[in-house]
């Protein structure tokens, strides 16, 4: 449930309004990652680091969305009375960004 003057009423869940969470992931995985990984990838980077950049990008803008959805019904809240399933999920894939963008660099082939 939302009061924010942007908020939607999806008639399946109910007649209080949410937060548009898809446009929020639109907006965070989408465009803004877009225009991040466009401008990290201007010049040339050691192998992985835009996967990495990638990777983190996207899992960490996951995780923040996540906040602003309502829990899988079937699954509710994993840990902490806020932890859902796609932040536990997300966790791995900031690990593997962040190993990913920090590795020591190899020799380019």
């Amino acid at each position: 449930m939302t009061s924010v003057p942007w908020g939607v009423v999806f008639p399946a869940a109910g007649v209080m309004p949410r937060h548009p969470s898809q446009l929020y992931e639109a907006i965070l995985e989408g465009v803004i990652l877009f225009v991040v990984l466009w401008l990290y990838s201007a010049r040339p980077r050691d192998p992985g680091r835009i996967s990495g950049l990638f990777m983190l990008g996207y899992a960490v803008s996951r995780f923040i969305v996540e906040f602003f959805r309502e829990p899988d019904v079937h699954l509710g809240y994993l840990a902490f009375g806020w932890l859902t399933m796609g932040q536990f999920l997300s966790v791995p894939m900031i690990m593997f960004g962040v190993w990913l963008l920090l590795r020591p660099a190899g020799p380019l082939k």
